[in-house]
């Protein structure tokens, strides 16, 4: 008995560990998020011409974007086993190469928002929507070196358990970004009116503001100044970036495959007719929505994980792995079991149009179901993560997602293979096979690495 308490008493002494961590992470994805909600609602406000340009910039930026965000996270699990480890005294040299990339990897998003152009005529964009969106990208490129700078230095934070002050950062960025959006886009206080090209300039003078903010903080905060990020400037070095591109840009693409197949359902989709398009992105935008609670929870394992295992304790490490699970699972169950209660009331929120509500609310089942392979194969990822095992995950979501997830929902939804077609229902279904499948296999991969680790070393507490 006394046993079954101390494991219980363990067990909730870590899960109160990992939502200390999760919880400024969730505000602050919420907020990145929100940004963009704001660019879409007031753009749509200027014209339907600007709405359209917007989401069409968005749907070239964004992959991008979660590629670079995902290669620039490797510095996380990085520092974060040398926290675990004591050597903070390493932790400047890495996150200094890691600002090297992040500053490469700016640049080149520059040059491809300025190379957009000949990309929208291949895509048979309407003429007039290029030169709104091009102009769009052209002024969100001047964010992208901050945004990277940001992420960059963001992740050195979350490796030393230091997650709060991303959300502060981001929640002044959100309300910086709303005045800034009114005043560029409707022309305000002598500006120009300058439509959906004012969110773009917008976002960028939120992406620096963040970047400015998070790097006075790392120089001269009071946990952070004695490492001395910016006490020097170090050269690039071959071997430390190639160590640190091997690990993260793995990362960068699986996020980049399982932003891009969403991507590509919805193209598939659009065939379909717009009531049909509008409840399945009633579905996705929601359950998207819900999907940053499992996000944030993982990237705190990845904390979790990759400080015991820096600290040499892999049975604690494997623990904090298990109860991640445990708590995403308890959040997709409070998800799932409001899609699978109020289905109509959700779909209410993002329209009024009876066949639209009805058509999303069956889609919201399918979404329910999601919630727990989602979570699961996110928890799974990022326990993975802070073993700095991302090369064989990334192999096994493509497997999942292009093997099995989008055929599956293609015949489905498309064809008359497997019977009538059923359209987005078809497409849900494959989703929902497909991340199962991810949820099997890394979850495979975690219980065979973590118990080799633990095999392996011998852990210096229990």
């Amino acid at each position: 008995m006394h046993s079954q308490v101390t494991r219980l008493q363990r067990f909730m002494a870590e899960a109160k560990e990992l939502m200390i961590l999760a919880a400024p992470i969730i505000v602050s994805q919420l907020s990145m998020s929100g940004m963009g909600f704001i660019d879409t609602s007031m753009a749509g406000q200027a014209s339907a011409r600007d709405l359209a340009a917007i989401a069409i910039g968005g749907s070239l930026w964004m992959p991008f974007y979660l590629l670079v965000r995902g290669t620039l996270m490797a510095t996380t699990p990085t520092v974060a086993h040398l926290f675990g480890a004591g050597k903070t005294d390493d932790i400047a040299c890495e996150v200094r190469q890691g600002l090297w990339i992040a500053l490469i990897a700016g640049l080149v998003a520059m040059i491809y928002l300025h190379s957009t152009e000949p990309l929208l005529r291949l895509m048979k964009v309407s003429p007039d929507l290029i030169v709104i969106t091009d102009e769009y990208l052209k002024a969100l490129a001047y964010g992208a070196p901050a945004i990277a700078i940001y992420q960059t230095l963001n992740a050195y934070c979350e490796g030393t358990s230091d997650t709060r002050p991303a959300m502060v950062f981001s929640v002044i960025a959100l309300l910086l970004n709303i005045p800034a959006n009114y005043i560029l886009i409707y022309g305000k206080f002598g500006f120009s009116a300058m439509g959906g090209v004012g969110c773009g300039w917008a976002t960028a003078l939120a992406f620096w503001s963040m970047a400015i903010m998070m790097m006075i903080y790392t120089a001269f905060g009071r946990k952070h100044k004695p490492r001395g990020i910016f006490a020097s400037i170090d050269r690039p070095v071959a071997s430390r970036i190639a160590e640190h591109l091997k690990l993260g840009f793995p990362i960068g693409m699986t996020m980049f495959i399982e932003g891009s197949i969403f991507a590509i359902i919805a193209l598939l989709i659009g065939r379909l007719g717009a009531s049909t398009v509008a409840s399945h992105q009633v579905a996705l935008n929601f359950s998207s929505l819900t999907f940053m609670l499992p996000l944030s929870i993982s990237f705190a394992i990845t904390i979790r994980v990759g400080q015991s295992l820096g600290a040499n304790n892999p049975e604690t490490a494997r623990f904090a792995a298990y109860v991640g699970h445990a708590v995403s699972l308890f959040c997709a169950c409070l998800s799932a079991g409001l899609m699978l209660v109020a289905p109509e009331m959700i779909a209410g929120i993002y329209s009024r149009n009876p066949a639209v509500i009805q058509a999303a609310s069956a889609l919201l089942f399918y979404a329910a179901i999601f919630q727990f392979s989602d979570a699961m194969q996110a928890a799974a990822v990022g326990s993975l993560r802070g073993y700095k095992d991302t090369r064989t995950p990334m192999f096994l979501v493509v497997m999942a997602y292009w093997a099995v997830g989008l055929p599956m929902g293609y015949i489905l939804g498309m064809t008359e293979i497997a019977g009538s077609p059923m359209g987005p229902r078809g497409f849900w279904i494959g989703l929902v096979a497909g991340l199962t499948i991810a949820a099997l296999l890394l979850g495979l991969r975690l219980y065979t690495t973590s118990l080799n680790r633990c095999r392996m070393i011998t852990p210096q507490t229990a």
